[in-house]
């Protein structure tokens, strides 16, 4: 998955835009005018969750709504460089990192790279599956094989979930396919000994 936040909007079961907010309400927009009556479904592509948008009136009312002002940093907030993510200290955390030998910017640093080992592929490959699972549900409608599908999901089998969804319609399968490969990687890094090399 990139950095930056992608959602995917689907019309029935046929995937019609893909791509960061701006890119994907412009896309859905233009669509949704020429094609009032469809049933269209918005995706977060990192958590599988479905997304509201309210996407009446021009292109600008729904980007003014849904992109709200990027808020100021505030003080005392340090990014560590670690993508997408703050961390917050509080005094007496500044006070501690103060006291470190080797100084404030090597102290942090170790605690970056300690968070990551925290994060290991077993995880990030359940949050994966997870996302599989919200998306296949909100997806669900009369999917053939959707229960076994769920199960073999959860189960990790990665080669029986593929089969059961080979009669998926297509953007279904290869949206929902992404997480699943995905997890089963990480899980064969982590057997393996390797981790999350990102």
């Amino acid at each position: 998955m990139d950095d930056a936040p992608t959602y995917s909007a689907f019309a029935d079961d046929r995937l019609i835009a893909s791509g960061p907010l701006r890119t994907l309400l412009a896309a859905t927009k233009t669509w949704l005018d020429g094609h009032e009556r469809a049933r269209l479904l918005v995706f977060d592509d990192e958590t599988g969750r479905e997304v509201d948008f309210d996407l009446r009136g021009t292109l600008d009312q729904v980007l003014a709504r849904a992109l709200p002002p990027a808020a100021a940093p505030r003080p005392g907030r340090p990014r560590l460089g670690v993508v997408g993510r703050e961390v917050s200290l509080l005094p007496r955390h500044w006070e501690w990192l103060e006291q470190q030998p080797n100084g404030i910017s090597a102290a942090l640093r170790r605690l970056v790279d300690e968070a990551r080992k925290r994060d290991p592929g077993k995880q990030k490959a359940r949050s994966l599956r997870e996302a599989a699972s919200r998306f296949t549900t909100s997806m669900a409608g009369d999917l053939p094989g959707f229960e076994e599908a769920s199960r073999a999901l959860f189960a990790g089998d990665e080669r029986r979930f593929e089969r059961l969804v080979r009669g998926w319609p297509v953007d279904i399968r290869k949206h929902v396919l992404r997480w699943v490969r995905e997890a089963a990687r990480l899980e064969r890094d982590e057997a393996a000994g390797k981790g999350d090399s990102r």
